[in-house]
């Protein structure tokens, strides 16, 4: 099979994990818990410091913390977004000096990204939630205290290195912690917690504004964060996990492979350090099961029972490192974005997800200034309350995503013999693209004549282009989890650098397109856009196992020395 291609359905006839009479293979491990057995990929190894093997309730209390404060995260990059006026005023700046507040923050986390991914990989994610979770607290503070432009300028750039871990990792952390088949769901509620948040900071913001003041937003993002640091502390521990062999997205004859097939194939893994090959499940069948019951028990062939390796006690899981999770040189990580801009399925990722997240750059210059201009003259209160569809469009999308992606990856498996491919996370930029486009279409059409359409159908169109927002991201985040979970966090670096890089320049000229073009053609323009970049999906669900298979022989990374 193919990197990435793999076999779900343990009852499959065409299934090699089922014996003779559906009898589950020892050899294996499954999910229980539904009607039918799922062959865990990945994998989980024997030990008990694998996140694989923790409790779901454990797991799910992690991802739950992390998107707690991945909103508070998320609401600092558009906590401006209905005081645009009144920032102008406040500070005696331009409008497109108000907006480069918010393009320096997002300048921050791109910036950021360049040193917490590597950080990342080489020491885990945990003392990066928690620096991230500290300087929210103390860059909020900060910029509700800035007496100056440039005081709060720098409080901006600050806010965006610490939303770097939640933007860049979180995603990632996903992969850590659940098999694929769980995957779908929790990554639609943590692009919810980091978008959907965003959306209805406004709504709330333009209230706080004309009742307390511009500074208020932020110390509430700062006291939040605060409350939520011992959340973090105490109850995210290290999700990385260091594999002797890495078997996530392995197929299903990967997984059979006998032990003495594995140890050549991990020798041969070890030189070219691709993550994919078979599980170090050997025939000696240590037991195995899981604090959830999910697992199927491992038996020795000669019916003894290894020796369990106790789990790491709680106090000590506390730490902020637990020893290295790669050997690789820090300078070859941070380099490995830049040959991977390359890759076509990044590519298409950085475009799927980050151009739909800049057009909403673009819709906030709009709103700031089409509405609190005339002819409605809106206040703080009424601009924010401009956001109130895009967060229902974030809702919808977060319920469509998460309803749709592992249902249809379930479907389509079983249409397909069993057997899952990841180009089926693509399907979900169909009504990404038709959102997506009606959205803007619709948005700049009735903004170009407030006056005729009012101002409900823009916040209509708005929740539209959110919603296919949404959806764009769960199914580039899926993809490439599952597709490439070698470069997982290298590749949502990319995503991360693209968008906040690609939305920097847009705030730098927004205003000035905006009163030179008119804003009906400018978003006309951004549609048709929109269609081409949907259209990209076409050749990458057709060609993306072939992708897939020529960038596992021609390893990107390996041929510019950088792994």
């Amino acid at each position: 099979m193919k990197k990435g291609t793999a076999q779900m359905n343990s009852t499959s006839e065409l299934d090699p994990t089922v014996n003779e009479g559906n009898q589950l293979d020892p050899r294996l491990k499954y999910d229980l818990s539904g009607k039918k057995p799922i062959v865990l990929i990945p994998q989980p190894s024997d030990d008990p410091d694998d996140p694989l093997n923790w409790s779901l309730a454990k797991r799910d209390t992690i991802t739950f913390v992390l998107c707690l404060v991945s909103i508070m995260a998320a609401t600092l990059g558009p906590i401006l977004a209905a005081n645009t006026v009144t920032l102008a005023f406040y500070f005696d700046k331009t409008f497109t000096q108000v907006a480069l507040l918010t393009g320096w923050h997002l300048l921050g986390v791109g910036v950021a990204g360049f040193i917490f991914v590597p950080s990342a990989r080489v020491w885990g994610k945990r003392h990066l939630y928690i620096l991230g979770t500290v300087l929210l607290v103390v860059s909020s503070i900060w910029g509700g205290a800035a007496q100056s432009y440039n005081s709060l300028l720098w409080a901006r750039v600050i806010q965006g290195v610490a939303v770097t871990p939640f933007e860049a990792l979180v995603n990632a952390s996903i992969g850590d912690l659940y098999p694929v088949h769980q995957r779908g769901k929790r990554m639609a509620f943590t692009n919810f917690a980091l978008y959907g948040g965003a959306f209805f900071t406004p709504v709330i913001v333009g209230k706080m504004t004309f009742e307390m003041s511009w500074r208020w937003p932020f110390y509430f993002v700062g006291i939040f964060s605060g409350i939520m640091l011992p959340a973090v502390f105490f109850l995210v521990p290290e999700t990385a996990f260091r594999r002797e062999i890495n078997t996530d997205m392995a197929s299903t004859e990967n997984l059979m492979y006998p032990q003495d097939t594995q140890d050549t194939i991990a020798n041969q893994q070890r030189q070219s350090s691709v993550e994919l090959m078979p599980t170090k499940q050997s025939e000696e069948h240590s037991q195995q099961a899981s604090e959830n019951g999910e697992h199927s028990q491992q038996a020795s062939e000669n019916g003894e029972q290894a020796s369990p390796k106790t789990s790491t006690p709680y106090f000590k899981s506390l730490a902020l490192f637990n020893g290295r999770k790669t050997d690789e040189s820090v300078l070859k990580l941070v380099l490995r974005p830049f040959p991977l801009l390359l890759h076509p399925a990044i590519l298409w990722g950085m475009l799927t997800q980050g151009a739909l997240i800049g057009w909403t750059v673009m819709i906030g210059v709009v709103l700031g200034i089409i509405f609190m201009g005339p002819p409605l003259w809106f206040s703080e209160v009424k601009t924010g309350y401009m956001y109130t569809g895009a967060f229902v469009g974030a809702m919808l999308g977060f319920l469509v995503s998460g309803l749709l992606s592992d249902w249809s990856a379930k479907a389509l498996s079983k249409r397909n013999n069993g057997v899952y491919e990841p180009e089926f996370r693509i399907l979900l930029v169909i009504p990404q693209t038709v959102l997506g486009v009606i959205g803007l279409i619709g948005f700049g059409l009735t903004c170009s004549d407030i006056a005729k359409y009012g101002p409900y159908l823009p916040s209509f169109f708005f929740g539209m282009e959110v919603m296919g927002m949404i959806l764009g991201a769960t199914a580039s985040a899926l993809y490439l989890v599952d597709a490439h979970r070698d470069l997982a966090i290298e590749s949502f670096t990319c995503l991360l650098l693209f968008k906040n890089f690609f939305s920097f320049g847009l705030t730098w000229k927004a205003v000035d397109w905006v009163a030179e073009a008119g804003v009906w053609r400018i978003f006309w323009i951004l549609g048709v856009v929109q269609v081409v970049v949907g259209l990209l999906s076409v050749p990458m669900y057709i060609f993306g196992k072939r992708n897939r298979s020529f960038f596992h022989r021609h390893d990107i990374l390996e041929m510019t020395k950088l792994r």
